[in-house]
């Protein structure tokens, strides 16, 4: 198995120069000199989706996810949205005591970034802390379950603000929204979310016949049209890609008087979700399985929370979603596998700070 390959490569390799930026933002004029394979997965054609117009993204998991049988399933509640994800960790630049800092990328906009990714929130807190090294500051990390509601979607109509390290007693209340929650998804995989939902076979066919030779002129303009073309993803946050694979699968064992389940895995991290694929397919022993092409897609998570509410014929509660940092793996990026690991001892007990939400 070789290629899935290049538009994967050069999601990682453009995206990865951006990720010093305190606001992660992809930039249409970044380059890909080189593009080292960063993973594969034979025949390019699959993982495009078909030939065609592709469906509206939600339409699309629909027919490849519900149930043989036609069953119609209940709605989550919000307990278990909450649950559902609530062992995913997400990081903040806070102060001492954990309260969040409000950054201002511009003169009218207060805002607080929860990032999915460790890497990208320990940029920003150099980045910080290289602009006043008397700032008191550090990553905290939060549990997306605890936040989405409370925070990331709720009503803020009453915000306390005050200067890092100040006393609580040197607060302003505001009132009014004044500060938006930005949540954050690591730009690699948001660049890949706009190439899957841009790129068409024919793209895929030309960049495997360039295989490892990939030239920056067809890497420039793979990129060029996910950033210009994709119908979906087109914001720096709060636009946050889930991936699947429709034909993957992991067996759930017996326990406490449960019967063993078959759970539908679903990723933040494009390449966790490849890497798992390829291990799956490079144990099988049947040649034909070795040959089968991943069809991926690609969901926002506030339109995947949203299916989850309503009645579906998808059965959200034997889908399970992975943190896009392996809990407790040492990343290659400063601490940032210490923050993960750190982040999975949090979650465990509980998870976030900001007053205890």
């Amino acid at each position: 198995m070789k290629f899935l390959s290049s538009f994967a490569a050069m999601a990682f390799s453009v995206a990865s120069i951006t990720l010093c930026s305190a606001t992660p933002f992809l930039s249409q004029s970044s380059t890909a000199a080189s593009l080292p394979s960063v993973f594969g997965i034979g025949r390019g054609g699959g993982i495009f989706g078909g030939a065609g117009k592709k469906k509206d993204s939600v339409e699309e998991v629909k027919d490849k996810l519900r149930a043989e049988s036609g069953e119609t399933f209940p709605a989550l509640s919000q307990e278990e949205i909450e649950e559902w994800l609530g062992h995913i960790p997400l990081f903040a630049v806070t102060d001492s005591n954990g309260a969040g800092v409000v950054l201002k990328p511009d003169n009218d906009t207060s805002v607080m970034y929860f990032f999915l990714s460790p890497q990208m929130a320990n940029a920003t807190l150099a980045q910080l802390k290289g602009t006043n090294t008397e700032l008191d500051l550090k990553i905290s990390a939060f549990s997306l379950g605890k936040i989405w509601y409370k925070i990331l979607n709720g009503d803020q109509s009453e915000i306390k603000l005050k200067q890092p390290g100040a006393d609580d007693s040197e607060a302003e209340t505001f009132t009014g929204g004044k500060v938006e929650y930005r949540l954050v998804p690591d730009t690699r995989d948001l660049l890949g979310a706009r190439m899957l939902l841009t790129m068409t076979p024919e793209d895929g066919e030309e960049m495997k016949k360039a295989g490892e030779e990939m030239t920056p002129e067809l890497a420039q303009k793979a990129v060029e049209k996910a950033m210009t073309e994709s119908p979906e993803f087109k914001e720096n946050y709060n636009e946050i890609p889930v991936f699947l694979i429709a034909q993957m699968r992991m067996q759930k064992p017996a326990a406490d008087g449960e019967e063993a389940k078959t759970i539908l895995p679903m990723y933040f991290s494009l390449q966790t979700m490849v890497t798992t694929w390829q291990q799956f397919m490079g144990a099988q022993s049947d040649p034909e399985l070795k040959n089968m092409e991943p069809a991926i897609n690609v969901m926002n998570l506030h339109k995947l929370v949203d299916m989850m509410s309503k009645p579906s014929e998808i059965d959200f509660r034997s889908c399970l979603l992975l943190p896009p940092v392996p809990i407790g793996n040492r990343a290659s990026d400063g601490d940032a596998g210490e923050m993960a690991g750190a982040a999975g001892r949090q979650m465990g007990g509980g998870g976030g700070t900001l007053g205890d939400l």
